[in-house]
């Protein structure tokens, strides 16, 4: 912590901004304007929440920066605060619709105040440990999976036969690494009654595999809580109007999470091979002049609405047409 934590009069209702980063915690209160730093540690929230017991909260707000802002979601929600953790691109956009150009630090945490004060975004729950943890796992076969893609594509197109054995010796690395991340995955879910139900329902749809099944169940904890359009528009595969005076823009999906999109896809290409009622329906939109890109698309809002539903009333997939 920098200096002294100013005090805030008993009563005050604030809004509070927080900047993450590694090693601490650039905090505003707004609208009564005091900024300090404590600690990203127990000790440094610890503070933070002292600083904060006389005042009336109506909502801190926090950037999702992977794991850096979990452990104050998880320590400020413990403490009775209701905290919002938000895609950094909205504050951002935010920012420079206020004309906030400059970036810094303090400044951030102050715009995070103003967004919370301005928009208001909903609390966001504080994942399970599980479900945190398995997400940690998932994503990081994902990327060891695009590693081993990338060390795949290097050793086909080399000549130099020193480096092709060395990019082997990497390749037979990085599937140990792949083969021990799904072991621990498989654990993880036998571990928890409730992650391997969901994990179970998900992979009973014909076209998601047990990778894919898992990094739903991960990143998109969601499921069976939204309707259609709000768990379509969280992964990502949900079109958006773009119509101006007698201007028919084309409909495009926007945002999303990047990892659970990319499984998507994935999902939908099987799919649309193999599983009875999403291939007709793939099928169909071809014939009707649709382009490939745009018809797998739809196929990836179709499987996670789909995946959504079945969660929902826990169930497994059976096709309409057995």
């Amino acid at each position: 912590m920098q200096g002294k934590i100013p005090s805030v009069r008993a009563g005050t209702t604030v809004y509070v901004g927080i900047d993450v980063c590694k090693a601490w915690l650039d905090v505003n209160l707004h609208p009564v304007g005091q900024s300090f730093r404590v600690a990203n540690s127990k000790e440094g929230i610890k503070l933070l929440c002292q600083k904060l017991a006389g005042a009336e909260v109506v909502l801190a707000v926090v950037e999702a920066t992977g794991k850096l802002h979990r452990l104050a979601h998880s320590l400020l929600s413990q403490a009775g605060y209701p905290v919002a953790a938000v895609n950094p691109a909205r504050p951002r956009k935010f920012a420079e619709a206020v004309g906030q150009l400059a970036k810094t630090d303090k400044i951030d945490a102050r715009l995070l105040a103003l967004y919370g004060a301005a928009i208001g975004p909903k609390a966001t729950p504080v994942p399970a440990k599980t479900v945190a943890a398995l997400q940690e796992l998932v994503l990081a076969r994902q990327a060891a999976k695009a590693d081993e893609t990338a060390l795949k594509n290097r050793h086909a197109a080399a000549e130099s036969k020193v480096l092709k054995r060395l990019l082997q010796q990497q390749l037979k690395a990085c599937a140990r690494a792949i083969a021990g991340l799904e072991a621990a995955i498989a654990a993880l879910l036998e571990s928890d009654a409730l992650l391997k139900r969901r994990h179970s329902i998900l992979g009973s749809i014909k076209g998601v595999g047990p990778a894919i099944a898992a990094t739903l169940a991960a990143c998109l904890s969601e499921l069976g809580l939204l309707a259609s359009g709000k768990i379509a528009s969280l992964a990502g595969v949900a079109p958006f109007d773009d119509d101006s005076g007698n201007r028919r823009g084309l409909r495009r999906i926007k945002g999303g999470r990047a990892p659970l999109r990319q499984a998507l896809y994935m999902a939908a290409v099987s799919a649309a091979r193999c599983n009875p009622d999403l291939k007709a329906f793939y099928e169909r939109l071809r014939a009707a002049g649709k382009p490939a890109k745009l018809a797998l698309t739809a196929v990836m809002r179709k499987l996670v609405i789909l995946a959504n539903s079945l969660v929902r009333e826990d169930r497994y997939w059976t096709p309409k047409h057995a």
